[in-house]
């Protein structure tokens, strides 16, 4: 029907038209709220895209051409042992210091080769939640008891909600199960230690070149001198990770050896660790890309990029939005959102079912990167917000955002998606009422 199809037009004609009419400029809370989704936006673009986001990809790639589906599916697979594969999902997030957005291509690959919707929702949860870096900054700040009560919860998260996610859609499960037990046995085109040593130099990489900083005022321990070395050490897996081009991809090693001093000239002339993260990115995807002895290491950059062409313009959308909602919060001169930064701490005071639920619901969509849950959660608290919020937020917040989510429709579709966040939410809501109460 051509006129249908008009009409629509025309309405959403309207819509754009009323909504720039009305626009509230002379307002300062609205243009509060625009510098604030503009400053999220660009100090996401600065902080996370370049030393995590990226990185991410090439980890993501990694699993989707050089891990075998057999590989996946032996520990993921819908006919995994269950133990097995909750077990290794509900933990892995102990490995990778990754936000909510960091884990989505990892979480995509993984379930485009194959994995059970049930493990892959609990590697999608613990990814962000069980981070160790973030677990260790929470007992040290926000106290021991909170410490050990947001890991347990997050276990116990990633589980449960894995599995009533397997149990809603078991029809689809019993499915996937029928299809993978005739799936041949592929031999592996190199051995298993190989593939997991490329692919842990990339993920140590990640994490050691995302390491927080500390405190401020502590200048020793373990975490300190980590963090004051830390791009020594991500150096010293670079060179690793040349061992692991030339002797298990079987790149040209003379393309290695230019792509390397390249990079190290880079990093000499630069006083910003991203250039030469960027020259270094770069130079791997040319010499990936031009590789003629083995199709699989072209692939591999391709399939990163695919990821990056799916993922990197709905997180975009969603850092706006967020922005915009609920303010830019990743220092100690956040700007608030259109939803006032007090109404916030007012409504997450004390410990009933209404605040526990709505530090939840606020969790959910704001974006936290890797380790500013915390200092952000210290603010709140020091503004009144009850312990069962606290943990409420902590177990729904770095799990999901508003980008997260646009994401994860994308992957398994809206209804699954809403599924998640419900469950996330209600579990998050319980566990911090409890949590308070004690």
């Amino acid at each position: 029907m051509e006129w249908k199809k008009e009409i629509k037009i025309l309405f959403w004609i309207t819509v754009v038209f009323l909504g720039a009419f009305f626009l509230p400029v002379e307002h300062l809370r609205f243009r509060e709220a625009v510098m604030a989704m503009f400053d999220l936006t660009r100090w996401y673009a600065r902080e996370h895209v370049i030393l995590c986001l990226l990185p991410a990809f090439f980890i993501a790639g990694v699993i989707a051409v050089f891990v075998s589906q057999g590989a996946v599916m032996k520990y993921f697979g819908a006919k995994a042992k269950k133990w097995l594969a909750y077990t290794v999902a509900s933990v892995s997030g102990t490995i990778l210091a990754v936000c909510s957005c960091t884990i989505l291509p990892l979480f995509s690959s993984i379930h485009k080769r194959g994995a059970g919707l049930g493990p892959a929702i609990a590697f999608l949860y613990s990814g962000p939640a069980i981070n160790i870096l973030a677990i260790i900054l929470t007992a040290r700040i926000l106290g021991f008891e909170m410490g050990v009560a947001r890991i347990i919860g997050a276990v116990v998260f990633a589980v449960v909600i894995g599995s009533v996610m397997s149990l809603i859609y078991r029809k689809e499960e019993l499915a996937k199960r029928e299809e993978q037990i005739n799936f041949p046995d592929m031999p592996e085109k190199r051995p298993a230690w190989q593939t997991a040593f490329h692919f842990f130099i990339l993920v140590l990489i990640l994490v050691f070149a995302n390491w927080g900083k500390p405190d401020e005022g502590v200048t020793e321990g373990a975490w300190y001198w980590i963090w004051a070395n830390k791009w020594y050490i991500t150096s010293g897996f670079a060179l690793l990770l040349v061992f692991s081009l030339i002797y298990i991809l079987k790149l040209k090693w003379t393309h290695v050896v230019l792509a390397t001093v390249f990079t190290a000239i880079a990093a000499f002339l630069s006083s910003s660790p991203m250039i030469p993260m960027i020259v270094g990115m770069a130079a791997l995807s040319v010499i990936t890309l031009l590789d003629k002895r083995d199709p699989e290491n072209r692939e591999w950059t391709l399939s990163s990029w695919d990821f990056a062409k799916q993922i990197m313009p709905l997180l975009a959308i969603g850092v706006l939005i967020a922005g915009f909602l609920l303010g830019s919060t990743h220092d100690d001169t956040a700007m608030a959102g259109i939803i006032p930064n007090e109404w916030v701490a007012r409504l997450v005071g004390g410990n009933s079912i209404g605040s526990n639920f709505f530090a939840s619901i606020v969790g959910a969509f704001m974006y936290f990167a890797t380790l500013t849950e915390v200092p952000i959660l210290q603010g709140l608290i020091a503004a009144g917000m009850g312990k069962g919020p606290a943990l409420t937020l902590l177990l729904a917040g770095p799990s999901l955002s508003l980008p997260n989510m646009l994401v994860i429709r994308g992957v398994i579709g809206t209804q699954k998606t809403i599924v998640y966040v419900v469950l996330v939410v209600i579990m998050a809501t319980v566990t911090g009422l409890i949590y308070g109460s004690i």
